[in-house]
């Protein structure tokens, strides 16, 4: 998928660092705008590098967070727009059943955004999940609007677009400095590059690469298992081979943070992942942690024995995914506090994907000097002390 073939020019309206699905989708957005755009991307397309790849991610309605759930709408809209743009489907709709104890205030927070009216038992439930085996005290709200992003298709799909719209897409260009001022320089492996205008969607590597811009964003990466598990009678109903999405938020036998979902990748099995990880230098991705091996897996394999019976206790494939995570696990959107034509967006917490659409529009009204569309005020990076370390 390597871009060298199109036409290189040293100066654009706008540069995008990054070719993730956030990183894409702002490049799309500004390419629709006729600004024209340079997408960068350090390797070689396509990758598993970094948090955009895999077959599958979960989109949902469902959020406490009202800042949240009010993006949705626009974002099942944007995918639809991108479907229909693309000739592709891009979403499978299974619906998602939000677990959780009965009178616990964040599971009342997804019930309320939701708009529904009331709280499934295990009864209710068994008729959209028959496989999933909730316990005493234990209650759901169900999301009819979720369903399964594919995700390398969304990607393929984000990036074909805004080439047709005219954008640059380059790979395999790993960028080594950024220049700020009223036109920013990027220099790269392979060549030069200038834009009044810069958006900077690196994902893990976002924090290293905004460093010399003075800025110290607390961004962690995280190294997460994804994990899937088999059914113990193939094809058996109950085993949620066909089944909703789900998410646990602190069940009585479980932690919180618990998901599952189809999967695409492997079919038969089911995806079921801890919503944590441990610490990992974006460039050491594959290393394994020190310390006890997979104890996440052995909580998975718990909570697969009393919630998921008709799955095998232990999984079948473990892969790994990134993610990059912010103390309170909300985005980063914001213009660099010095240099308002740089704009970051990272931090994007294993729960950015499905929110990608709406993202990228706001990093390009932001890179216009637009106001947003949606608010970012609860996204400014300067709600973390000690961000601005220098003025340059």
């Amino acid at each position: 998928m390597a871009a060298l073939s199109q036409p290189r020019q040293a100066t654009y309206d706008a540069i995008v660092v990054g070719a993730g699905i956030q990183g894409s989708f702002a490049a799309y957005h500004l390419a629709r705008r006729h600004r024209d755009t340079l997408l960068l991307e350090q390797f070689l397309l396509p990758h598993s590098r970094g948090s955009s790849h895999g077959q599958s991610r979960i989109t949902r309605s469902a959020y406490p967070q009202e800042v949240y759930a009010l993006m949705m709408p626009d974002c099942f809209r944007l995918w639809e727009r991108l479907e229909a743009e693309a000739g592709t489907s891009l979403y499978r709709r299974t619906g998602l059943v939000v677990l959780g104890p009965a009178g616990d205030l964040e599971l009342e927070g997804y019930r309320r955004n939701l708009g529904a009216s009331e709280f499934l038992d295990a009864t209710a439930l068994a008729r959209h999940f028959p496989g999933l085996r909730l316990h005493a005290g234990e209650v759901a709200v169900w999301d009819d609007t979720a369903g399964v992003l594919f995700a390398d298709r969304a990607l393929r799909a984000v990036q074909d677009v805004f080439r047709r719209h005219g954008g640059t897409l380059q790979d395999g260009e790993k960028v080594l400095r950024i220049e700020p001022g009223a036109v920013v320089t990027i220099t790269t492996t392979a060549g030069v590059y200038r834009a009044p205008r810069l958006i900077i969607t690196a994902g893990a590597w976002t924090g290293a690469l905004v460093a010399p811009l003075g800025l110290r964003l607390p961004l962690q990466p995280l190294r997460i298992n994804v994990c899937y598990w088999r059914e113990k009678e193939p094809g058996s109903p109950d085993a949620g081979r066909a089944s909703p999405c789900f998410m646990a938020l602190g069940l009585s036998q479980a932690p919180h943070g618990i998901f599952g979902l189809p999967a695409l990748e492997y079919p038969g099995l089911v995806k079921v992942c801890y919503h944590h990880g441990s610490p990992a230098d974006p460039e050491e991705r594959d290393r394994a942690p020190l310390g006890a091996p997979h104890p996440d897996v052995a909580l998975l394999s718990s909570f697969i024995s009393s919630y998921l019976p008709g799955l095998e206790p232990w999984p079948a494939v473990v892969e790994t995914c990134l993610y990059t995570n912010t103390p309170d696990e909300d985005f980063i959107l914001d213009r660099h506090p010095k240099f308002s034509n740089i704009v970051i967006g990272a931090g994007f917490s294993g729960h950015g994907f499905k929110l990608a659409p709406v993202v990228g529009k706001l990093l390009c009204e932001l890179s216009l000097g637009e106001e947003p569309s949606h608010s970012t005020a609860p996204f400014a990076m300067t709600r973390f002390p000690g961000v601005l370390q220098a003025v340059l």
